[in-house]
């Protein structure tokens, strides 16, 4: 029985993908829930399983082509229901040779054409570039994921393993691509970088986002001192505990989703008219904060759910876990999902004041600039040295006005100055 399977909808404002490499081709066998081949969108990879056991009769897609979602991009032979105590047989690709740690590299020790074929082959585009970052041959790795194929955790493993060069000291360049092609990771001056899947939907949904919606911007100063010192104190036995760094990200996003309760239309978004119904603004239930992450190739915003009922603590475990999976390529389709309001720590880069552009369907983005210290006049007019930190929120002016925005600012800033250390996390 033949079952046609369509281009899956990655995310709920997601409306094409893209087809990045097919894990079988034609004739081959399938398990069911076995990935067969893996779409890509401007914020993910994703393996997609097969929905029965078979043989692929035929791919409708071709790699690197783009087409909307619920298009046909492949039939599926079903497998008729087995004899009773008979299992259909399950074939494996066969292990990538990998010489031993005593050989030395020659013609009979390297990876074979066919091997180097499917050691990339069994891998997904993160990984191979995670590779790339690591400076780790692929061809070298012994897959553990399914049927051979290499996971983000063995190129971590090999990345850690692998022996150090020593070198005169220079001036740290990046190697040219092997293809000697430009690329956005490695880009090479004179030439012309072909946009990625990802990078053509960032361009394009960032031009959207800036025509649909009206941008205004504003900014407040904040004095962090006494937040940072409540960091400073719990840093080491939040690590001890957790393995994770507390950074004020965490401090940060606890004030914000309390001030978006203060001012919900910050948490809402503009609905544009639909035949019948008038245009009308939504006030999202939910509080799910996205963080912007930015990696080698591309932006990423994974989303800390219900974030409104989490601590610092909670939320610092949360936003750990989430950058994690980001710089490991191992976000899920769900992590990047849902968001209704985001922050941006463009301060970690040194960034004094910005002007983000809004994530589409919110209302909001407001970043963390870099903390410094500055000689400041206080209310009983004597001058201290004070962390300082601006905060700066791009709005969509559609839902909300300079006097809900700044209210917005305001408590975001009194609630920051108001954390001092001796507080639960």
């Amino acid at each position: 029985m033949p079952t046609t399977i369509t281009m899956p909808q990655l995310g709920e404002t997601v409306t094409e993908g893209t087809v990045a490499q097919w894990l079988k081709k034609t004739g081959d066998s399938v398990d069911k829930y076995e990935d067969f081949v893996e779409v890509s969108t401007d914020k993910v990879n994703a393996g997609v399983p097969s929905p029965v056991s078979g043989t692929i009769r035929e791919l409708l897609v071709k790699e690197g082509e783009t087409v909307a979602t619920g298009t046909p991009i492949a039939i599926i032979d079903e497998l008729g229901s087995a004899a009773p105590g008979v299992e259909a047989p399950v074939v494996a690709a066969p292990p990538v040779p990998v010489s031993s740690p005593s050989s030395t590299p020659s013609a009979a020790s390297a990876p074979s054409s066919n091997g180097a074929q499917r050691a990339l082959s069994a891998a997904s585009p993160a990984v191979r570039r995670l590779a790339r970052e690591h400076h780790i041959d692929i061809r070298s790795i012994r897959g553990s994921g399914a049927n051979g194929r290499v996971t983000a955790d063995d190129v971590l493993a090999a990345a850690r393993t692998a022996p150090v060069a020593h070198a005169a000291p220079a001036a740290p360049v990046a190697p040219p691509p092997e293809s000697g092609t430009s690329t956005y990771v490695q880009p090479l001056r004179g030439t012309r970088i072909a946009l990625t899947q990802a990078r053509r939907i960032i361009a394009e949904r960032m031009v959207e986002s800036k025509h649909a919606a009206p941008h205004a911007w504003s900014m407040v100063e904040i004095d962090v001192t006494d937040v940072w010192a409540w960091r400073m104190r719990e840093k080491d036995r939040f690590e001890r505990e957790t393995g994770y760094k507390l950074t004020l990200l965490p401090f940060f996003i606890r004030a914000v989703v309390e001030s978006l309760a203060a001012f919900p239309l910050m948490n809402a978004r503009f609905v544009p008219a639909t035949g019948p119904q008038p245009p009308a603004i939504y006030v999202n239930e939910d509080v799910n904060i996205g963080i912007a992450i930015g990696l080698p190739a591309n932006l990423v915003v994974p989303v800390i759910k219900h974030a409104d009922q989490l601590s610092i603590k909670g939320l610092a475990r949360a936003a750990a876990e989430l950058i994690d999976k980001a710089r490991k390529g191992k976000l899920s389709v769900d992590d990047l999902a849902g968001g209704t309001f985001t922050v941006n720590n463009n301060g970690a880069n040194g960034s004094w004041a910005s002007a983000p552009i809004i994530n589409a369907g919110q209302a909001g983005i407001v970043t963390m600039e870099a903390v410094v210290k500055q000689l400041v006049v206080r209310d009983d007019d004597t001058i201290a040295i004070r962390r300082m930190m601006n905060s700066c929120l791009s709005l969509d002016h559609r839902v909300v006005d300079g006097y809900v925005a700044s209210g917005f600012l305001a408590d975001l800033k009194r609630r920051l100055e108001g954390m001092t250390p001796g507080g639960e996390l």
